[in-house]
């Protein structure tokens, strides 16, 4: 089990500073949240920890590894997967392909083993396989296995996504906004695959996520942002109670 530590992360775009000095840690095994009134810098610090910004000051480490200017490649190597809140899957493609795809960097074979398909290459090819389906079985989306991934509805899809992470067999795993868009049912059914992911799969998890009653109940630990800092941290009753988070959400009175 690993932690992920966030030093004194600033991260700036000419005059603007959208990180200003974070710090945390993340605790393996936890449900940690990361919520922040729009414009926060929530999803800027996912993107510091999966590689896509490097920060301009500050480090990043997750165990032994370095990971402040680590590539979205070498990271996603080290165990650390990410959902975005934005869908990035392939419309035209089923969604057992978008998942096979996702398990490429495990196709580790020469060209010759690929034309006989014997061997290395047929076992490998088995195995990932076979870990899409267990992911499939999962996140309850045999029914729309075949299916294209544009014709789907938009929360089938946003389980997709969260699959399409879970392929990379991570320990670490960084959901941006996984529930944004969905009716009530939907997010029921995100929440239970998070818990379970926690619970069965023993997955570190890093949430963003607006709906605070959703964050309330299923964090172990949550995060605060406002302007690019932190302004508060705590379990879920110490945190709904702090007077400055307090009034980054409703204004001072």
């Amino acid at each position: 089990m690993t932690h992920l530590i966030v030093s004194d992360v600033t991260l700036t775009f000419g005059g603007l500073h959208a990180l200003s000095n974070v710090n945390l840690t993340l605790e393996p095994g936890l449900i940690t949240s990361i919520i922040g009134p729009n414009g926060a810098g929530k999803t800027s610090l996912l993107n510091c920890v999966s590689g896509f910004y490097h920060p301009t000051q500050g480090h990043i480490q997750y165990g032994q590894r370095n990971l402040t200017h680590a590539s979205p490649h070498q990271i996603s190597t080290m165990g650390i997967a990410r959902a975005f809140q934005n869908l990035e899957l392939f419309r035209g493609l089923s969604v057992l392909d978008n998942l096979l795809l996702a398990r490429h960097h495990n196709l580790r074979y020469s060209l010759l083993h690929a034309v006989v398909f014997v061997g290395k290459a047929s076992r490998l090819e088995a195995e990932n396989r076979a870990y899409v389906e267990k992911v499939i079985d999962f996140m309850e989306l045999e029914p729309y296995r075949k299916n294209r991934v544009g014709n789907l509805s938009y929360g089938v899809q946003k389980r997709v996504e969260v699959a399409r992470a879970l392929t990379l067999a991570p320990r670490l795993l960084l959901l941006d906004e996984p529930m944004a868009g969905m009716n009530i049912e939907e997010k029921e059914d995100i929440v239970r695959f998070i818990l379970d992911l926690k619970k069965e799969w023993g997955i570190t998890i890093v949430l963003v996520e607006h709906d605070l009653g959703v964050v309330m109940d299923i964090s172990d630990r949550i995060y605060v942002l406002d302007f690019g800092e932190v302004i508060g941290s705590g379990a879920p009753d110490e945190v709904a109670g702090n007077p400055r988070v307090i009034e980054a959400y409703i204004g001072d009175e």
